[in-house]
This record gives structure tokens, C-alpha cells and sequence, in this order.
């Protein structure tokens, strides 16, 4: 297994220092975010973040996006795109922009379901998206994947192998992450594993927690969901990193750690460094 970071939890160098620092640890490789971001006074993981690539205009970064990965001696693990599959038109140029990069997978999101909606009805036009997702992505030579993500219609392995179920596991698969998985859609991973088969693609690694918020007036004890260090949250990584290994993966592990108890390059040297103990 090769070990990579997605930009999303580096975000306070631009591109080229980020990846000059990945190399500089000993990081395999770089998951790069793509997405027209919100402008911030300070950088942060989803608003202002300096390692992100535009999406308005990425057709015009293709090459520095390659030099930038090749000078600092990184592989592409991946794209973190934000595209969503109802999205056919930006779906085609996700596709379009990661075959021509020379990427092997980009990450292609599915919907949640709005009140008034009825989660087999979005289910099910998110099986017809995702087969046009998976056509075009054969045809290009590059794999689309559905990440486990809460808030979506595919929150657990089971649901997202029977969004993909009867496609081609070799233009679509799943990114199975840990850390999504403490808040919604959590499954046995062994299980999990054996399940999507073929189609398990790629990992994301990070780490979460559940703090009580306050007591109600009925003594309700109400709870909220936030980010932890890879050693301090709720999930067993060594566990999970050992069924992968159980299972066979020896593909890529991308961190995406959104904890803020350290600086930057602090907290990216030792996800690193328990990763690498791991494997």
C-alpha cells in the first residue's frame, strides 16, 4: 500500500510548497482538491484553501498541475473532485481533465435526499447517472468513484454497491472512509471489504469523535460530530489498516486528517509517520 494526502487538510501553502513538503516527509503521493472554493480572510480546509485547484479554468492547470507533482517526485493517487453525477456536463470534463493529466481515478459525488424527496426516487436516478458516469469513464481509460459519505445516498458500503452493483469495476469503484463512517453508515469493514469486491478502489483515513453538546430540559444528553488525530479519535486505525491487509488492498491510502491540535506540517509528519508504523 502507497501512502498519499489529500489537500483538502493541507491548506496553507499553495500547490507547489505543499507538494515540495509531501515529498519532503516521504509522502508517496498527492490527492489533489479541485472545486471553485469560497474566498476566506484565513486559509481553512473548505474555504480559502491554498493547495486547491479551480475548477472554473482546469483545463488551463493540466500542465502545472503535472509539473508541479512530477518535479516534487509524487505520484497522482488521485483527483478530489466535486462534480456530482447529475452533473453530465461537469461530469464529462472531470473525466476529460483527469484522462488527460494522466490521473488514474477522480472522485465523482452523488446526492443526498431534500425534504419532499424520496430517497428511492433519487436512488434510482443516481443508478442511471452513475451508468452514464461509468460509460464515459471506460471509454476514457480512467476510474469515477463514489466515496461513503454521509449526508448522501451512499453513506455505507452496502449502498453504494448497489448503486454500482452490475457496472464496470474497472471504470467505477468506492472510496471507503473511515472517518465518514463514525457518523453515519458504519459497517463491520471485513465485511464491508468482501462486499464491494472488485469495486473497492480506493481508502481515505481519518479520524473523528462524538462530544455531548448539553442536557436538554427532558435530560436528553444531545451529541455533535467533529474531527480528531488520527491516534485520538473513536476508530481503531491500526485495526483497519490491518483488514485491509487481511483483504488483499494494496492500493492507495489517502489521509485526510481534519483535526487542528497541531500546525500543518506537525500534523502531516506524524499522520505519516503512524501510517507508515502501520504498514
Amino acid at each position: 500500500m502507497k501512502l498519499s494526502l489529500f489537500t483538502a487538510a493541507a491548506p496553507d501553502l499553495e500547490p507547489e510548497p505543499t507538494a515540495q513538503l509531501l515529498a519532503e516527509q516521504g509522502w508517496d503521493g498527492v490527492e489533489w482538491r479541485v472545486t471553485d472554493q469560497r474566498p476566506a480572510d484565513q486559509p481553512g480546509f473548505w474555504a480559502g484553501n491554498r493547495a486547491t485547484w479551480p475548477l472554473t479554468g482546469l483545463e488551463d492547470s493540466l500542465d502545472e498541475i503535472r509539473r508541479i507533482t512530477d518535479a516534487a517526485g509524487l505520484e497522482i493517487s488521485g483527483i478530489g473532485g466535486y462534480v456530482r453525477c447529475t452533473d453530465h456536463e461537469g461530469v464529462e470534463r472531470m473525466l476529460s481533465a483527469t484522462a488527460k493529466l494522466g490521473a488514474p481515478r477522480v472522485r465523482v459525488t452523488v446526492p443526498g435526499v431534500q425534504p419532499g424527496e424520496s430517497y428511492r426516487e433519487v436512488f434510482a436516478r443516481a443508478r442511471d447517472d452513475y451508468a452514464f458516469v461509468a460509460d464515459r469513464a471506460g471509454e476514457l481509460g480512467v476510474q469515477a468513484l463514489v466515496e461513503l459519505h454521509h449526508g448522501t445516498i451512499t453513506a455505507s458500503a452496502s449502498a453504494a454497491f448497489r448503486l454500482l452493483d452490475g457496472l464496470d469495476p474497472e471504470a467505477v469503484g468506492v472510496i471507503h472512509d473511515l472517518g465518514n463512517l463514525l457518523f453515519e453508515g458504519q459497517e463491520n469493514p471485513r465485511w464491508a471489504f468482501d462486499l464491494l469486491g472488485p469495486y473497492l478502489a480506493h481508502v481515505h483515513v481519518k479520524n473523528g469523535v462524538w462530544r455531548p453538546t448539553g442536557t436538554d430540559e427532558a435530560g436528553v444528553t444531545h451529541w455533535e460530530h467533529g474531527w480528531a488525530t488520527l491516534r485520538g479519535g473513536i476508530a481503531d486505525v491500526a485495526d483497519y489498516v490491518d483488514a485491509l491487509k487481511e483483504h488483499g488492498y494494496d492500493g492507495w491510502i489517502t489521509c485526510e486528517d481534519f483535526s487542528t491540535e497541531l500546525p500543518q506540517t506537525e500534523r502531516l509528519a506524524d499522520d505519516l509517520a503512524y501510517l507508515r508504523s502501520l504498514l
